[in-house]
């Protein structure tokens, strides 16, 4: 029987859920998922956690927010010029922005002043304890 390594292909069905018991994705509903070990499709330390298990097995793990999205850092919140924004803005509102380098980066409206908008521009999940339950369906190694 094939356990996870380094060199894996992983077939699974998984669950993300916040401390409150809150689904934030989950494909338990749909067709597993498969990825490669080291392809970026998992967080490095969700790869981790996958390593020694089996098709067949299930499994929780409590992911601290170092180990999943990050902690919730203040220098990614910006203060931005109101007259910046030529939409009608909305808290909670994604809007994407481009950095110096020309990538999209998703910031959400946390206030709206009449002359500033603050954005933060950490993930919306930084910052919180994720459960991660996973069912693995298939294991295979690749050369």
């Amino acid at each position: 029987m094939n356990v996870i390594t380094a060199t894996s292909r992983v077939t699974l069905h998984f669950e993300l859920s916040l401390e409150d018991g809150q689904i934030v994705d989950s494909n338990f509903s749909q067709a597993p998922a498969s990825f490669v070990f080291g392809d970026g499709s998992l967080l490095p330390d969700f790869e981790t956690a996958l390593l020694g298990m089996s098709a067949g097995q299930e499994a929780s793990f409590v992911m601290s927010p170092e180990k999943a999205f990050g902690a919730h850092n203040e220098s990614n919140i910006q203060r931005m010029p109101r007259s910046q924004f030529s939409m009608d803005l909305e808290e909670g509102m994604v809007v994407s922005f481009a950095d110096m380098s020309k990538n999209e980066l998703p910031g959400v409206i946390a206030e709206i002043g009449d002359k500033e908008v603050v954005v933060d521009f950490n993930h919306p999940l930084a910052g919180r304890s994720l459960t991660f339950r996973t069912q693995i369906v298939a294991v295979e190694e690749v050369a």
